[in-house]
């Protein structure tokens, strides 16, 4: 009996590093392939990625990597997982443009071989084929994939709305979607990231009236910052510059590349002598001036953080401007964006982040869109993904209200493997290795835990260095041992406690037991955590070193 096997590496239970295998015989599809953003326990991590060792295992049968969709959630975990494999990537002619650069920095160009498809194509990937539907989201070149497996079609929506007045005009392609549901689909897997949002999302369209009213009531310079992705929310602040007679600089190095491949490409249509570089703002009064710049989800390098703090050195905020702060959180990141604010307010700068106007709408679906979806596809089987645990208990409740047994909904999570036979479809729970790979400013994979957890303490309750000399023929302590202490807080007589007792520990070992080096270490360790736990109720880190004359 032929066996599909339906296996997510991310974006299930969570948002982010969205990858899933379609496996199915010798052959695998990947659809998508993304990174995730650390929470604030993961300190010194930049990125988090898929565990992509099975893949790695089986890259003889990869067929394909298919993107929906160009964010960073989706593709962001490709510099490092196609170094080790060789199969094509599949990309729109959009995608293609913002994520060749970004390649290009780390993996040499031969090492990819790039399919380019318009949405629409029907992609062959040995005995599956990859069926790319347009849908609208908030950014260009956003596509639904259909996977044609024995059983018939795994329909994986990606990130989507149904927007009947886009940006750029172009609609979901809803009769496709349809007759992909008259055909038959077997599994739908779709975003529930908006699920618990009754109704219907509003269309980006709406964001123009947000942004004219600030723009025909803001007296200095307008900022606005938003994802540096968000090509169509970049479009509508230069209509919105034009229409009130206000030039447009960008700032920050991801805003202003994307900016300029759009432009080149068409994608971002800039009215005449609308945009100008940060050196020409100088020759505008402040009230002639709006600004795109980076860092909505409070980045510590982004342009807007830097301003905030006053660092930036190729723009400085000043008393009057406004900024519009044109996005979403992402989970975990609040924190970060209020600090942002907070600090834009004191320098003077008004923030608007909530408007009876939208300054900002969703690029998911609402609950009613999610129920359309559900029944144009019309699938047998039903998982959501692209969502937390309460996302995916509210969209499995919704299809349940909509008709669905509860024995043809599944709740994913990262690793399991749904196995579909031609007649039932069950998870096995942890089939393949899977996890979160975090990666920090040296751009390596593979932060470990034990690094994490030297972080923790370090910042939590600081460090202390234990310095031993000794003569290790002879099993002898030459001098008193020393102790240095960064960012450690607590009594004044503190160290010298710890002193006395880690002199007196080290006196009563034997000579034998002196000239075993792990042995002093591991006491001396020990002797001084217990000493600083007792009298300051910390947990430093402790690092003992052993100095053989």
């Amino acid at each position: 009996m032929s066996l599909v096997r339906v296996i997510p590496l991310g974006g299930v239970g969570e948002i982010g590093k969205n990858c899933t295998i379609v496996e199915q015989g010798d052959d695998i599809v990947v659809i998508d392939c993304g990174l995730s953003f650390p929470t604030e326990e993961m300190l010194g991590v930049d990125i988090v990625i898929p565990d992509f060792t099975y893949l790695i295992e089986n890259k003889h049968r990869i067929r394909g990597i298919f993107i929906t969709h160009a964010h960073e959630d989706h593709v962001g975990g490709l510099p490092y997982l196609l170094p080790h494999v060789d199969c094509p990537l599949f990309v729109t002619e959009f995608t293609h443009a913002l994520v060749r650069g970004k390649l290009d920095e780390k993996i040499p160009q031969t090492k990819v071989t790039y399919k380019i498809f318009k949405p629409g194509d029907t992609l062959e990937a040995g005995s599956l084929s990859v069926e790319s539907v347009r849908v609208t989201h908030s950014i260009p070149e956003t596509c639904c994939m259909a996977v044609r497996t024995v059983h018939g079609i795994v329909f994986f929506t990606a990130d989507f709305k149904f927007d009947f007045t886009p940006v750029d005009s172009k609609l979901t392609d809803i009769t496709r979607i349809g007759e992909l549901g008259n055909e038959g689909v077997l599994l739908l897997l779709s975003d529930s990231t908006n699920v618990e949002r009754q109704g219907w999302g509003p269309s980006e369209r709406q964001v123009t009236a947000g942004l004219q009213n600030v723009f025909a009531t803001a007296k200095g310079r307008i900022l606005l910052t938003t994802f540096a992705s968000n090509i169509h929310r970049m479009q509508q602040v230069f209509d919105v510059a034009a229409e009130s007679g206000r030039k447009v600089a960008a700032v920050g190095r991801r805003m202003e590349q994307n900016l300029d491949i759009c432009e080149r490409m068409g994608y971002v249509k800039i009215p005449k002598g609308i945009r100008v570089g940060l050196a020409d703002m100088k020759m505008y009064q402040d009230n002639q001036l709006a600004i795109l710049t980076t860092g909505s989800q409070g980045e510590p390098m982004s342009a807007l953080v830097q301003m905030s703090k006053g660092t930036y050195g190729r723009l400085q905020i000043r008393q009057g401007d406004t900024l519009i702060y044109s996005a979403r959180p992402i989970p975990g990141n609040e924190g970060a964006i209020w600090r942002t604010i907070n600090r834009l307010f004191r320098q003077g700068c008004n923030v608007i982040y909530d408007s009876p106007t939208p300054i900002h709408v969703s690029g998911h679906a609402y609950q009613e869109e999610l129920k359309m979806m559900l029944n144009l596809t019309k699938p047998f089987y039903v998982a959501p993904v692209h969502g937390e645990p309460r996302h995916q208990h509210v969209y499995n409740e919704m299809a349940m209200e909509m008709g669905y047994p509860e024995h043809r909904v599944f709740t994913l999570s990262d690793g399991d493997a749904l196995c579909i036979t031609e007649t039932s479809a069950e998870i096995k729970p942890d089939a393949i290795p899977y996890g979160r790979v975090l990666v920090d400013n040296s751009g390596i994979p593979g932060v470990s835990d034990e690094v994490l957890r030297d972080r923790f303490n370090i910042a939590n309750d600081g460090m202390i260095v234990v310095t031993i000399v000794m003569d290790m023929e002879k099993g002898e302590i030459i001098a008193d041992p020393i102790l240095q202490s960064k960012g450690l807080h607590g009594p004044a007589d503190m160290l010298d406690y710890t002193f006395d007792l880690l002199c007196d520990a080290l006196q009563a070992l034997s000579r034998e037991e002196l000239k075993d080096v792990g042995r002093v270490r591991a006491d001396a360790a020990e002797v001084v955590k217990r000493a600083i736990q007792k009298k300051a109720q910390q947990r430093p880190l402790v690092l003992p070193v052993v100095i053989e004359v």
